[in-house]
């Protein structure tokens, strides 16, 4: 393995982390047991990727191919299970408090590295299609808003980015930017500035309760 395939791997690791917690967290408060909490988990660390490389003509899709993302998945979501079944009293409400941004924050690192890797996915398949900008952007932010999308829609909740601080505009201007800096700087670059913006415009619009217009 190169190093730029190990850092490759290392960020694709840290985002399903990432995404997988923010699942299985979900399920934990909505009270289900280890199986749901690690359906949950799995689905969001893996559901956008898996919609890239179906998208894509990726067979079968990456998922599958190396067990390591969903067991990333599950190794995460039964750890986070057990440490709340155990401390149950990290649920009372001064936790709570906390949920949200906990939340926010995982969501914002998967949402930045999955975008840029399904850019990158795109970009080294072989296809006549590898410089269709509408393309790139769209399976970049499927992937970053997918997974997500899943696991609010089985878990009976509004999908957080119709609702959310500029979620899906994070990931479009994440998409835009990596596309840009990818053919003027080295790549490893380009990966590690456009994941970073996008987390800091999901930070900031947390922090400032950015959101787009809508009709009360």
């Amino acid at each position: 393995m190169t190093y730029t395939e190990l850092f490759i791997f290392t960020l694709e690791i840290i985002g399903t982390i990432a995404f997988a917690s923010s699942g299985a967290m979900l399920g934990i408060r909505k009270n289900m047991d280890i199986f749901g909490v690690n359906v949950l988990g799995i689905t969001t660390a893996v559901g956008g990727g898996c919609i890239r490389d179906l998208l894509l003509g990726i067979h079968p899709p990456k998922m599958f191919q190396n067990f390591a993302y969903v067991g990333t998945a599950i190794l995460t979501s039964c750890l986070l299970f057990a440490l709340f079944y155990l401390k149950k009293e990290l649920l009372e409400s001064s936790f709570l408090e906390h949920y949200e941004r906990v939340m926010s924050t995982l969501d914002a690192v998967g949402l930045g590295i999955f975008t840029v890797m399904g850019i990158r996915t795109a970009l080294y398949l072989e296809s006549s299609h590898i410089n269709n900008l509408f393309l790139l952007v769209f399976v970049g932010v499927v992937t970053g808003i997918g997974g997500g999308m899943m696991r609010d829609i089985m878990s009976g909740n509004t999908p957080f980015v119709f609702i959310k601080h500029v979620y899906a505009c994070a990931a479009l201007i994440g998409a835009f930017l990596y596309i840009f800096l990818c053919r003027v700087i080295p790549d490893t670059a380009a990966m590690l500035i456009s994941s970073l913006a996008v987390v800091a415009i999901r930070m900031l619009a947390a922090h400032y309760r950015w959101n787009l217009p809508r009709i009360q």
